[in-house]
């Protein structure tokens, strides 16, 4: 049986599976950005009505995805498999969002790089005939994340001038084999964890930029393509930092990234005027930005091809408080809009 590949790391789709739909929900500071008229719910206050922002985390989970399912038509039991995750130790917000849903649950972690990862994991299973309709999604939100990886927010602690702010939000999409589709996903090329030595925890970004340079150099020699040969070449949360060491590489690389042909999710999502230092991060704003400005742009045909790559720092703080580094890594996946 033939491997549907090109070159070492990137998979080709034959069938092109379809994000039928999709549907994004995102936190009030979100919904005052510029992408705002692009989400599906912004919320009133960060804690969305429940006792805890882990709980709120939960229930937005699991509003994205009955959103989703909603706007396309499908009932949750006709959906065969949920791929998601988020930033929580155990995936705690994918975990009870499927258990309320009652869907079967494979749950990832790819921390920020989780949205493209559930996009290549529901493509394959799509694609090969194993399920259709399946749900990806993934989240985020800020109040947790910090508690989480830094100090809670009560501490009042200064943020450093390359810390990100998390994003507090959720994207969900539905991938079938058949039906209108607002993208079709053609390849995918699956990332290395490349670890630059990387050990401050405020300084995501350049702990991901080496794995985001080394997948789309990766992508580019698979498939023989350049960046020219995409509308858009998107990162999801690099940031300021981040995306700056980016150009640099890429430059080094011979693939250098014009202006006009990159946009980073992280520096998209908020106002420059905000206080969010380098820019967003978390699963969330990858995920997010994909269903409130990307693929809206690949079905209304401004856009024809992208490609959507997020980009994960591997962060324990556990082990980092054991002076291990951040390992980062980046998984791309190539969007096109057209026919159906």
């Amino acid at each position: 049986m033939p491997l549907h590949r090109a070159g070492d790391h990137t998979v080709v789709f034959p069938n092109r599976p379809r994000i039928l739909e999709s549907a994004a929900v995102v936190g009030p500071k979100e919904g005052r950005g510029p992408h705002a008229e692009g989400f599906d719910l912004v919320l009133e206050d960060a804690l969305f009505g429940q006792e805890s922002y882990e709980q709120a985390e939960h229930a937005m989970f699991q509003e994205a995805c009955e959103r989703c399912l909603k706007k396309a038509g499908i009932e949750k039991e006709q959906v065969q498999a949920l791929l998601g995750g988020d930033l929580l130790n155990q995936i705690m917000a994918a975990s009870l969002a499927a258990r309320e849903l009652s869907i079967p649950f494979l749950g990832l972690y790819g921390a920020c790089s989780t949205m493209a990862e559930s996009l290549i994991l529901g493509s394959m299973l799509v694609d090969g005939g194993y399920a259709s309709p399946v749900l990806c999604a993934a989240g985020s939100h800020y109040c947790t994340a910090e508690r989480q990886y830094r100090f809670p927010l009560e501490y009042g602690n200064q943020r450093t001038p390359a810390a990100q702010w998390t994003v507090t939000g959720v994207g969900a999409c539905l991938l079938t084999e058949e039906g209108a589709a607002l993208a079709h996903v053609t390849h995918a090329t699956v990332g290395q964890v490349i670890d630059m030595g990387v050990r401050d925890a405020n300084n995501m970004g350049a702990a991901m930029a080496s794995a985001a340079a080394d997948t789309l150099s990766r992508h580019f020699l698979d498939t023989g393509r350049k960046p020219g040969d995409y509308d858009r070449v998107i990162t999801g949360d690099l940031g300021r930092v981040g995306a700056d060491i980016l150009h640099e590489l890429m430059a080094e690389r011979g693939y250098p990234l014009l202006e006009g042909q990159y946009m980073d999710c992280g520096l998209s999502i908020f106002h420059k005027e905000d206080d969010v230092h380098a820019g967003g991060s978390g699963c969330g704003c990858s995920a997010s930005i994909l269903s409130a400005a990307i693929l809206p742009k690949l079905k209304s045909g401004a856009w024809r091809r992208v490609l959507f790559m997020a980009t994960g720092a591997l962060l324990s703080p556990t082990v980092s408080q054991q002076g291990e580094t951040i390992p980062g890594v980046a998984h791309a996946v190539a969007l096109e809009g057209g026919e159906n």
